[in-house]
């Protein structure tokens, strides 16, 4: 038996029983506590009942709400890291998934430490250091009033209002924040947020900057601080305190 080294409790949710018996088994021979629900009412109903520290959801599932709709809604009310679950490995499904939240995407079928890899990425990223006694050791930058605290991986507004992010959007404006003023490509970002764990296409970064704005711009049409430089990328334009 393996030993128990995770503190992480994963959800699993998908309405195929062997595939909930599959991941559950994997991952809890490798130190991890996991509930399972097979469809949406069962999700809500765990999710009321403990707190988790990652959901692999299938896209597919029975009932009135799908994956990308349960995806949705978590992400209204959680920060959670969410892996999307998927037997069509569909360019425009995996582009909402993103768009609404998701953290990763995954297509069926999958090998179980492809999944295992993906997800201790994730919550490394999530995972603040260890807090240390000696004084001045964080790492705290500043743009436009902001504060991004990224030992914490907390983000303060300017009017000091703690502002919500998911795990790939704390990674990208870090990314930005460490490279302000160079013109990043959509490639670059990728290797700089995800590690290459993704395939790096054109509208997966897209759309994470599309979230990122909405949660930092003023007016989100109009970005100030991440602006598109056609034909290259992206850079970031707000002066640093």
């Amino acid at each position: 038996m393996a030993v128990l080294h995770h503190e992480a409790h994963l959800l699993v949710v998908d309405d195929d029983p062997r595939i909930r018996q599959m991941l559950t088994r994997y991952f809890e021979d490798e130190g991890y506590a996991v509930s399972a629900a097979s469809d949406g009412n069962e999700m809500r109903l765990r999710l009321r009942q403990q707190n988790f520290d990652a959901v692999l959801l299938d896209l597919v599932l029975p009932g009135s709400a799908d994956g990308l709709d349960l995806a949705r809604e978590l992400r209204a009310q959680s920060d959670v890291p969410i892996i999307m679950l998927t037997g069509r490995d569909d360019v425009v499904d995996r582009i909402v998934g993103l768009e609404i939240g998701a953290d990763d995407y995954i297509a069926k079928p999958f090998h179980l430490r492809e999944v295992h890899a993906r997800l201790k990425s994730i919550l490394r990223r999530r995972q603040a250091p260890a807090r240390t006694t000696e004084p001045n050791t964080e790492e705290i930058v500043g743009f436009e009033r902001w504060k991004l605290n990224i030992s914490r991986r907390q983000v303060l507004d300017p009017a000091g209002r703690d502002v919500e992010l998911t795990t790939g959007e704390f990674d990208m404006l870090t990314a930005f924040v460490r490279n302000a003023g160079r013109v990043l490509t959509r490639e670059v970002l990728m290797d700089l947020t995800r590690g290459r764990n993704l395939e790096a296409f054109d509208r997966t970064i897209d759309a994470q900057i599309v979230r990122l704005r909405r949660k930092i711009e003023t007016d989100p049409k109009k970005p100030q601080f991440i602006k598109a430089v056609r034909g290259v990328g992206y850079v970031f334009t707000a002066r640093l305190d």
